[in-house]
């Protein structure tokens, strides 16, 4: 198999790594921070650079690209620990191109791929524990005319997105629904997460909402996997820069007169840290290429690819801290900032032992001495 990139992919990352060396660095990242942690102008700039397009057919006003470059981006912007979800834009192109009907792509998909239009995906409800099944959230009427009634916890922008796709249940049966976050009945309350970016609680009191599909459960499922794929790559940039940074600093710190980097027990460390780096990599690209897979071989793979990228971004963060001592934990210094970053996506779209678990459960008659 062949895992080279293309020339297009090449010029692909290569334009997004510049504009995060150039317009995105620790300084930017901690004012918007301070600011509450998403900036409409950031954002903007990953739409000039046809970045939020990228799922969004040509047809549509986007690129028509697919997965790789999306794992290619994801990961760039994990170098540069970019707060704007792009992932949530690349979940929102992926489920309205892939599940909605011809006048809704057509009201919404060029203002995701311009920019104009940030959709995130609400979803997580109290007590659900990562299952995508369980949905208290419910709605009444036709599809033409539906309301919705229910709330969704840590959504990402919550209160500075244009609309939310939420899944809801008519009877036994899920859907997937666009609500705009101006309608009435529509109330958000915002705040800042660990890692510095944006979310918000979302509460919907008879809201009126579009459907996008009426298979929800199945549509879901894809916008998980999406998102899942999209974190995968994204960790693999920020591990990327934190073992640089990491690297960088033992061979500057100094002890008993030479740099730490010469100390044979911390070299095996580092060594440990960039093992469980390219078994990260290498599971992002295994996620990243099932993604076009049919539903149940993909759901395995990003289970097991979410396993060990958990794995990984807590050894990689403990590890990084520890080789930095008492200043890797300073707010000061960028590797705390990474540490929160890598413990914040490790439960993103599913913890590590949730993830465990679907591996467990979809591994059918493979397992075992005797599979």
């Amino acid at each position: 198999m062949d895992f080279d990139f293309s020339d297009d992919q090449e010029q692909l990352r290569d334009a997004v790594r510049r504009w995060v060396d150039k317009g995105y660095d620790f300084e930017r990242r901690r004012a918007i921070v301070a600011a509450g942690g998403f900036d409409r102008a950031a954002y903007g700039e990953l739409a000039e650079l046809g970045l939020c397009g990228l799922y969004v057919a040509e047809g549509d006003g986007g690129l028509g690209m697919g997965a790789v470059e999306g794992m290619v981006v994801m990961e760039e912007l994990g170098r540069g620990m970019v707060l704007e979800p792009l992932a949530q834009t690349l979940i929102a192109g992926a489920v309205l191109g892939g599940h909605a009907g011809a006048g809704l792509r057509a009201d919404w998909l060029p203002k995701i791929a311009s920019g104009e239009a940030l959709v995130v995906l609400a979803h997580q409800e109290r007590g659900a524990r990562y299952r995508p099944d369980v949905c208290r959230t419910s709605v009444q009427g036709s599809s033409d005319d539906c309301r919705i009634t229910g709330s969704k916890s840590i959504v990402p922008a919550g209160d500075l997105a244009d609309a939310f796709i939420v899944p809801a249940m008519s009877g036994e049966q899920m859907g997937l629904y666009l609500v705009e976050r101006e309608a009435g009945g529509v109330a958000t309350r915002g705040y800042l997460t660990q890692d510095g970016s944006r979310a918000a609680e979302l509460t919907l009191e008879n809201a009126p909402a579009r459907l996008v599909t009426a298979d929800g459960l199945a549509a879901l499922e894809h916008a998980i996997d999406v998102g899942i794929a999209a974190t995968c790559a994204e960790a693999v940039g920020v591990m990327d820069r934190t073992m640089a940074i990491t690297v960088d600093y033992m061979n500057t710190r100094k002890q008993f007169g030479v740099p730490i980097a010469s100390f044979q027990a911390l070299r095996h460390r580092v060594a440990d840290m960039k093992m469980q780096l390219e078994l990260a990599r290498s599971m992002s690209y295994y996620a990243s290429l099932k993604l076009n897979a049919p539903a149940p071989e993909r759901r395995r793979a990003m289970a097991r690819a979410k396993v060990q990228l958990g794995q990984s971004m807590r050894f990689v963060g403990q590890q990084a801290v520890q080789l930095h001592g008492g200043i890797g934990v300073t707010d000061e210094y960028i590797v705390s900032h990474c540490f929160k970053k890598l413990t914040q996506m490790e439960m993103v779209f599913g913890d590590t032992l949730h993830h465990l678990g679907e591996v467990s459960a979809r591994m059918e008659d493979t397992a075992g001495v005797f599979a």
